[in-house]
Parts: structure tokens; sequence; C-alpha cells
């Protein structure tokens, strides 16, 4: 449930460029689109407020890019903020996974996944370079469709990376499992 709970804003992105062209030219579909992404994500904010009276970081962070590259799409009337926004998302996660462990001695994903299970050291630099490498090449892509293929192309490839990382994300649990202990209250922190 949460899974879907997740992709609630980027489906409805996507709904609503493909139903709007019903409705509005072409060229205006990705604002009607944009406008819908940025609703979505506040009652996801608020929803999950509700549920449990705190917002979590990545939302937190997710919903303050939103509002301000759809804002600025929808201010200037000007797609390229919309479509770039995925660019710089992944880019600086991949600089945060980069960097993490000269900033704080361990990788981000260890930091983010140790109070559930316990790996060698080697293992949780593999998974965080695995990741590294993700973002940059979801980067990479990115760029490419906004630069050399049509709006709609893009926001096919946009809504297909809300289900790439989650399958990534499985495809890494699978091999992390080869090597994870789980963390019990009886085990010695990590």
């Amino acid at each position: 449930m949460q899974a879907l709970f997740d992709l609630l804003p980027v489906l409805a992105f996507f709904a609503a460029y493909k139903v709007s062209g019903l409705f509005v030219a072409d060229s205006e579909r990705i604002y009607v689109a944009t406008a819908t992404l940025i609703v979505c994500t506040l009652l996801q904010v608020l929803v999950q407020w509700l549920r449990t009276r705190k917002v979590s970081k990545m939302l937190l962070i997710s919903a303050v890019l939103v509002m301000l590259f759809g804002g600025l799409t929808l201010w200037v009337h000007d797609d390229r903020f919309i479509v770039w926004k995925p660019t710089l998302v992944y880019v600086l996660f991949a600089i945060a996974m980069l960097l993490s462990p000269l900033v704080s001695g361990k990788p981000l994903v260890q930091h983010l996944l140790e109070h559930q299970m316990s790996a060698p050291a080697r293992v949780w630099y593999l998974t965080n370079l695995h990741y590294t490498v993700l973002w940059f090449v979801l980067a990479g892509i990115n760029a490419v469709f906004v630069l050399y293929f049509s709006r709609d192309a893009w926001v096919i490839w946009h809504t297909a990376t809300a289900f790439l990382v989650p399958a990534f994300g499985l495809l890494q649990g699978l091999w992390l499992m080869r090597h994870i202990q789980p963390v019990t209250p009886d085990s010695p922190a990590p």
C-alpha cells in the first residue's frame, strides 16, 4: 500500500498529461500535469502528516523540489524547469551517495539501513556504489530525453522511472540478502 501511495503523484502527473489532451492544446498539457503533480504532492504530505503527525525527510525534500520546479514551470510558463528537475535530483542523490563515506565515514546506504540489518563494510560500499551509478545513469538518460525526444516521450520515461527505481531496489535487496544479517535487539550495534 505504501508503494502505491508513494507513486500516486507521478501516476497522477501521467494521467493528467494524457487526459488533458482532450481539453487543452498539446503545448499546455505539461502545465496541467505539473499543477496536478503539485496538488497531489501536497495532498501526500498532508495525508502523511495526518496519519503519523510527521513527514518523512524524503517526502519533504521531494515536496519542496516539486513546489520549486513545478511552481517555476507554472509561473514562468516554461516546462524546462519541471523536465530538468529529475536530472538535478538524480545528480544530487548520486553526489550525496558518492561523498557520504568521506563526510560521515560510512556510505549513505549504511546510514539508512544499518538499524534493520548488518552487513560487512565491503557490502555497504558496493551497495552505495550501485545506487550512485543508478542515479548518474538516470540523470543522463533524463537529459537525453529532455534534449532529444518529444515531451510525450519524456512523460512516458519519467513515469517509467517511478517503476524502475523500486525494481532496482528489489534487485539490490535480493543481492543484499546474500550478505546481510538482521539486526535483533540482542545483536551488537553495527
